[in-house]
């Protein structure tokens, strides 16, 4: 995930059929080599380290992600997200905030609210969320805003294969537009799920593409990473 201003439906995104889960992603980000001219200066390297944990009454999620280069960390973002459910049902109340900041700017304060539909399979192995929210950007010169929001997850070949993401759609106004789209999808190997390897070896090998328009520059632009994931 590259510091981007999106709401996650946690247990999808992390691409687990756990009931609690915790990883660290280390990613290396191919988007200054493929886009020299616009990206000279983007970061190669990211980790991200997310956290789910269901309770009683809903559940938490948050991640943080820092890029680093050779001088150190250069920027740093992070989501907050709650989903709240005295109820049975696909139904859930979802708040959630957004902040950051890097070398020459920060990020302004984002705080989202909306209902959230969300849909798995009797087996845990596949399902999917929507969500409509309303969005205060604090600060901005159009501060009131929406979003939608669909996440997903598919774990096949008995958990050998993971692949999960979420697509963004907000309006905001900058140089490049008045509405953002930005999608990241991810596919994950996971090597505990090989014969012969020991199932805590919980450490995942793939790939995240970040598929944006009107975000990082003006268009559309894909951005592949190389990934590693270890799941705590």
């Amino acid at each position: 995930m590259k510091k981007t201003i999106f709401i996650l439906l946690p247990f999808l995104f992390i691409c687990r059929s756990t009931s609690f889960a915790q990883n660290i992603q280390l990613h290396y980000d191919f988007g200054r080599t493929l886009y020299s001219d616009d990206m000279s200066g983007r970061p190669r390297l990211t980790t991200t380290v997310e956290t789910f944990h269901p309770d009683s009454w809903g559940n938490t999620f948050f991640f943080v992600d820092m890029d680093y280069t050779s001088n150190g960390i250069v920027s740093a973002y992070w989501e907050i997200a709650r989903e709240l459910q005295f109820w049975k049902g696909p139904f859930s109340a979802h708040v959630e905030y957004n902040g950051g900041l890097a070398k020459e700017f920060s990020f302004n304060n984002a705080y989202l609210v909306g209902p959230a539909y969300t849909y798995n399979n009797a087996s845990f192995s596949k399902g999917f969320t929507l969500t409509a929210m309303y969005k205060y950007i604090q600060k901005h010169g159009s501060p009131n805003s929406f979003q939608l929001t669909g996440t997903w997850y598919i774990n096949s070949r008995k958990g050998l294969y993971s692949f999960c993401g979420f697509a963004d759609w907000w309006r905001e106004k900058t140089r490049y537009g008045t509405t953002i789209f930005v999608a990241e999808p991810q596919f994950w190997v996971n090597l505990n799920k090989i014969k012969g390897i020991n199932e805590k070896f919980n450490l995942s090998i793939g790939t995240e593409w970040e598929i944006s328009n009107d975000f990082v520059g003006d268009g559309l632009f894909f951005i592949p990473t190389l990934a590693l994931k270890w799941t705590l």
